[in-house]
């Protein structure tokens, strides 16, 4: 049996890494525990609306919005059945009807107060068309 980690395209091997560490920093650090569901997106854009709060320089939290976005990329992929495409060092969603979807930039508009990872994945699942 092939596992879910062996059959996807290689494109996603840094997104899926850089939400992997996140969830983990998250449990150990700030004891959130993040399942992959669309419904933990709510306690993400919580977390991102409180750093926003605290006013660190964006520079600092870049790493932790780019895992955040990559973990809602996730769990896009597995609610929406979408994938990781790459190219020239980005990275992005693609759903099953062919839109391409930006989680990571999503993650930093939500630090600037212009965006929702929970809203993003509602969208790409239900096919509203983007923002």
């Amino acid at each position: 049996m092939t596992s879910q980690q062996e059959t996807r395209p290689p494109a996603a091997a840094k997104p899926v890494r850089w939400a992997a560490d996140t969830v983990a920093m998250l449990r150990e650090g700030a004891r959130l525990r993040l399942d992959y569901s669309a419904r933990s997106l709510w306690s993400v854009d919580r977390l991102i609306e409180g750093i926003r709060r605290e006013a660190p320089p964006r520079d600092a939290v870049e790493h932790v919005l780019r895992g955040l976005g990559a973990y809602a990329g996730e769990v896009m992929v597995r609610e929406s059945g979408a994938e990781w495409w790459a190219a020239g060092g980005d990275h992005w969603i693609r759903t099953p009807d062919g839109r391409l979807w930006d989680p990571v930039d999503e993650a930093r508009l939500c630090y600037e107060g212009r965006g929702s990872l929970r809203l993003l994945c509602r969208d790409a699942a239900t096919g509203v068309p983007q923002r």
